[in-house]
């Protein structure tokens, strides 16, 4: 009798045929899984190479996403604001300085040269923003001794021009630009740069405020030479607001107050016109409209004659040869008689957008120069566009300052937008803590 045979464990079970088919396929997923990794890398070289027909479109997405990978909201909400500024100044360009272009020359004379100006000036606000923040650091001191030269040339040589009331303008052959936009940027870059290197010695005056009156006060005489009232209370504004921000106790900016505030009392007692000027704006009353008075007066027309919805872009009667400086100057008057109130209240609108980016800007890092650059920044357009309108409103004298983006100036546009190109610079880069610079106003 034969005895059975006892299965050894080590004996292989036939498999049922579900299992043979489970077990095939897994291995397919298996081998399809690791074949995906190798065919991945053969489609990412593929499309790098542009072989494949969707190469170049993933390539160009691909660079453009690292191109802006850095970019801060900040970013965008300021670059955004100052195109449409640049973009709504050349339309009003247009409408504004339409009939004195067209009696000299052609209707679009004046906006196209703005829109050259714009043209390079935008590449050079991008170009700016993309220099790290040691270079401009570095290029503080030549820059404020390059434009200090520039505007020696202005007061005391044949090459300096102006008006009758200003000597701004440095004219080289067929060139023409104001030195005094190039000192408002680079008193802002040096006073970044000081502020940096002397922030262990903020509050000592001898050390901080003492320096900073010397060599500001060297700049501002110089523009003062060449009698631009205007273009000095602006610079000395932005020093006020750069070693406001950063920090100077408010008993020396006061001393500071009182002695800016005395030099242009006397500057302007000392000057017929500048004198007439600003009586007539104390004594609204005794001015003669058709001299002292007469650029405020139109001025106040044109924005009521545009009511709340304006008589409609280009149709303007002020600038008819009524409005003086119709495309620079006053152009707030043309936007608010061909626009209305509606109209007037969106640029309005649109600097304090302005500065309350700039102001995000300087709450995102505790780097004292990135703060007092981008607060003197600040204190220069959104500024000097409140001293514009307060002009053209009547509640200041005229003083000559452009509307920052948006009056007829080549200089004064260029200058501009290269101060946003420096603040854009600072937002594409994360922002710097440091404990010992947390005093920052």
């Amino acid at each position: 009798m034969t005895t059975p045979t006892r299965t050894s464990s080590s004996a292989r079970v036939p498999r049922t045929p579900r299992a043979s088919a489970a077990g095939a396929s897994a291995g397919a997923r298996n081998a399809k899984s690791a074949a995906a990794p190798a065919r991945d890398a053969r489609r990412t070289t593929a499309e790098t190479a542009g072989t494949s027909p969707r190469g170049g479109l993933v390539s160009a997405r691909i660079s453009l996403g690292r191109v802006f990978a850095s970019e801060s909201s900040n970013y965008f909400l300021l670059l955004g604001i100052t195109l449409f500024l640049v973009v709504f100044g050349l339309v009003m360009v247009l409408s504004a300085s339409s009939v004195d272009s067209i009696s000299t020359d052609s209707v679009f004379n004046t906006f196209w040269t703005q829109g050259i100006y714009a043209a390079i000036g935008i590449p050079i606000m991008l170009l700016a923003s993309r220099i790290r923040q040691t270079w401009w650091k570095r290029l503080a001191w030549p820059a404020l001794i390059v434009g200090c030269m520039l505007q020696v040339l202005v007061v005391f040589t044949p090459l300096g021009g102006g008006n009758s009331q200003n000597r701004n303008w440095l004219s080289i052959g067929n060139i023409q630009f104001q030195p005094s936009e190039i000192i408002k940027m680079a008193i802002i870059l040096w006073l970044g740069m000081f502020v940096a290197l002397k922030w262990d010695k903020l509050t000592q005056w001898r050390y901080m405020l003492a320096p900073v009156l010397i060599v500001t006060g060297t700049a501002i005489a110089l523009v003062l030479g060449g009698q631009d009232l205007g273009t000095v209370m602006i610079i000395a504004a932005i020093v006020f607001g750069a070693l406001f921000i950063a920090g100077v106790p408010f008993r020396q900016l006061f001393v500071v107050l009182v002695i800016v505030s005395a030099v242009a009392y006397v500057f302007v007692a000392t000057n017929t016109s500048r004198l007439e000027r600003v009586t007539a704006f104390l004594h609204p009353q005794g001015v003669d409209p058709e001299k002292e008075g007469y650029q405020t007066l139109q001025g106040t027309w044109a924005l009521a004659a545009g009511g709340v919805f304006g008589v409609g872009l280009g149709n303007s009667r002020s600038k008819w040869k009524w409005l003086p400086e119709a495309d620079s100057d006053f152009i707030f008057g043309v936007i608010g008689e061909e626009l209305g109130l509606i109209g007037a209240i969106v640029v309005l609108g649109l600097f304090v957008a302005l500065a309350v980016v700039l102001i995000r800007i300087i709450r995102a890092s505790d780097d004292p120069f990135q703060r007092v650059v981008t607060a003197a920044v600040m204190v220069w357009l959104v500024g000097q566009a409140l001293v514009n309108i307060g002009v053209v409103l009547g509640l200041l004298p005229p003083l000559g300052v452009p509307l920052p983006f948006i009056s007829h100036g080549g200089t004064a546009l260029l200058s501009s937008l290269f101060a946003i190109g420096v603040v854009l610079s600072f937002t594409r880069t994360a922002p710097q803590k440091n404990p010992s610079t947390a005093t920052l106003r």
